[in-house]
C-alpha cells in the first residue's frame, strides 16, 4: 500500500512539473540570449509586410483593406499580379513588384488560403524523407511550386534586373505557405543564378514570414546568409515539426494537436532531434518579435532579437493563446512596426545620451587642462575619439560560426563553408557526365551542381503535347541509401 502511494506521489509530482514548465513557457524563451537586431537590418520587414497584404487587394489603387498608414507604394511600379485563375493550383497568388525608389525587385507571395483546395494539395504532396536537394531534405510539393514559379517568371525577373542596370536587388518575400515557396525559389536561384542573368549572391534576399517547416537543419543555417525568416512571439508554425500536412489536416482542433505535440516531443531527446537529417526546419536567419513578457498584461514595446541557431531553433511548442494570431500577416506587420519604430527611437535616444556624456567629458577635459595650466604641469590630455555603437559580431561572422557549431554538432550533411559554384567544376561535372553516358545513374537526389535547370524540371514536373509544365500526380520518392 505505502509502495503504491509513493509511486502515485512521485508520477504526480512529475506530471505537476512537467505541466508547469509547458505552461510557463513563453515565446521570449526561445531567443532570450540573442542580440538585438539594428535597425538598419530589420528596416525592410513592416515593407514586405505590406508588399504581401497588398497581394489580396483587387485594386491597389482603391484599397479595400489598408495597414494603417496604407500600403505605401507606387500602383504603377507593379509589373505583375498573377491570381489562382492564372496559376491553376500550382502556386499561391503573387505580384511582382520594382521598387525604384530602394532599388529592389520584390516578388511578394501570399499565404495559405483556408477556402482553396489546391494550396491544400500543395500542402499533402510530402512525406517525411521524400525529396532531398542539395545535400537535404526539404518539403516536396513546396519544392515542385518554388520550381515552377521561377521557370515561370525567371525571364520577367532577368529582364528587369538586366534593364535597371544589373544594379537592384532581387527580394523574395512569403507569408506561411508562401514563406516555404519563397524560401525555396531563393535556395533554386542561388544554385541556378544563370537563370536570372547571373546576379550576384550578394544581391539575393528572402524574407520569410511566420515561416513553414520545409528545409532540415544543414540547409537552414546554409542559406542564412540570403533567407531570413522572421518570427512573431509564439507563432506556432515555425515550432511544430509535426508535417504541415498533418497540421493542416488537423487545423480546426489545432489546440488538442499542439497538445499532444507538446506531449511528444518532452520526451524526444534533444541529440535524437539533431540528427535526424529529415527533420525540417524554419528556414535561414531568424528574427524573433518578442512583445509579451511572462506574468505580465497588455503588450510591451516590442524588440526584435536575431541569430542563426544550430541547436534550440524554436524547438518548443508554446501554449498560449496567442499561438495562432500570432501567426497572421496583420499582426505581424504591426508589430514590426512597432518594433522598427521603438528601435529607431531608442538609438536615437542611445546618441543623444552619447552626445550629452561626450559633452560632459570634454567640458571636464578642458576643466582638467585648466587646472594642470594653473599648476604649471607638463602633463597633457586629449579628449577620447567618439567610438560607434556597433554590433559584437557581423552578419558574415555569424554565418561563419553558425556552419562551424552544424559540422561540431555532427548535422547530416552539414558544412563548414559555403561554396560557389564555379564553371570550371560545371564543365568538369558535365565532362564526366559525358563520359559515363553509356553506363548511366540515377542520382539519389536533386543535386545543386550535378543536375541543371532542366533536368530538375523533368523530375518535378511532366510536358503536356502542347509542351505546358504538368503537376505529376504521382511522384517517384528519391531517398539516399
Amino acid at each position: 500500500m505505502s509502495l503504491s502511494c509513493g509511486v502515485e506521489c512521485v508520477l504526480l509530482l512529475g506530471c505537476s512539473r512537467w505541466a508547469w514548465r509547458r505552461c510557463t513557457y513563453v515565446g521570449s524563451n526561445d531567443s532570450e540570449t540573442w542580440p538585438l537586431a539594428t535597425p538598419d537590418e530589420f528596416e525592410p520587414v513592416p515593407r514586405v509586410c505590406r508588399l504581401i497584404l497588398a497581394v489580396y487587394e483587387p485594386d491597389l489603387r482603391n484599397p479595400q483593406f489598408p495597414p494603417d498608414g496604407g500600403y505605401r507604394l507606387n500602383p504603377d511600379w507593379v509589373l505583375k499580379r498573377v491570381t489562382y485563375e492564372d496559376t491553376l493550383g500550382r502556386s499561391p497568388p503573387y505580384l511582382i513588384y520594382a521598387d525604384h525608389d530602394r532599388k529592389e525587385i520584390v516578388m511578394a507571395i501570399r499565404g495559405l488560403n483556408l477556402a482553396k483546395e489546391s494550396d491544400y494539395k500543395l500542402l499533402l504532396d510530402n512525406r517525411l524523407g521524400m525529396q532531398m536537394f542539395d545535400g537535404g531534405y526539404v518539403h516536396h510539393g513546396l519544392l515542385k511550386s518554388a520550381v515552377w514559379l521561377l521557370n515561370v517568371e525567371s525571364e520577367t525577373l532577368k529582364r528587369v534586373w538586366e534593364e535597371t542596370g544589373r544594379e537592384y536587388q532581387m527580394i523574395f518575400v512569403g507569408h506561411s505557405l508562401g514563406s516555404g515557396v519563397a524560401a525555396l525559389m531563393t535556395v533554386l536561384v542561388v544554385n541556378h543564378r544563370d537563370r536570372l542573368g547571373g546576379i550576384p549572391r550578394s544581391k539575393l534576399r528572402c524574407y520569410a514570414l511566420a515561416p513553414a517547416r520545409c528545409m532540415s537543419l544543414n540547409l537552414a543555417v546554409k542559406y542564412a546568409d540570403v533567407i531570413h525568416s522572421i518570427v512573431l512571439q509564439d507563432d506556432f508554425l515555425p515550432r511544430t515539426a509535426t508535417p504541415l500536412e498533418d497540421i493542416f489536416k488537423s487545423i480546426f482542433c489545432l489546440p488538442c494537436l499542439l497538445f499532444l505535440v507538446c506531449l511528444r516531443d518532452t520526451f524526444i531527446p534533444e541529440g535524437r532531434k539533431l540528427k535526424d537529417p529529415r527533420r525540417l526546419y524554419a528556414p535561414g536567419r531568424m528574427y524573433h518579435i518578442v512583445e509579451r513578457k511572462f506574468c505580465r498584461c497588455g503588450r510591451f514595446p516590442p524588440e526584435v532579437r536575431t541569430a542563426i541557431p544550430v541547436d534550440g531553433r524554436f524547438e518548443h511548442i508554446v501554449l498560449s493563446c496567442n499561438a495562432t494570431s500570432d501567426h497572421g500577416i496583420i499582426w505581424i506587420e504591426k508589430e514590426a512596426e512597432k518594433a522598427l519604430e521603438a528601435s529607431v527611437l531608442c538609438l536615437g535616444l542611445t546618441f543623444k545620451l552619447l552626445n550629452c556624456i561626450m559633452d560632459y567629458q570634454q567640458w571636464l577635459t578642458c576643466w582638467f587642462l585648466q587646472i594642470m595650466r594653473e599648476n604649471k604641469s607638463e602633463t597633457i590630455t586629449v579628449p577620447p575619439k567618439i567610438q560607434r555603437l556597433e554590433r559584437l559580431q557581423t552578419i558574415e561572422d555569424e554565418h561563419k560560426d553558425a556552419l562551424e557549431r552544424a559540422v561540431s554538432l555532427n548535422i547530416p550533411h552539414a558544412v563548414s563553408t559555403v561554396e560557389e559554384p564555379t564553371e570550371k567544376k560545371e564543365m568538369e561535372a558535365e565532362a564526366a557526365k559525358a563520359n559515363n553516358g553509356d553506363s548511366p545513374k540515377a542520382e539519389p537526389e536533386l543535386s545543386s551542381r550535378g543536375t541543371n535547370w532542366d533536368e530538375l524540371v523533368e523530375k518535378l514536373f511532366k510536358r503536356s503535347e502542347s509542351g505546358k509544365l504538368m503537376l505529376k500526380k504521382e511522384s517517384n520518392p528519391t531517398q539516399t541509401q
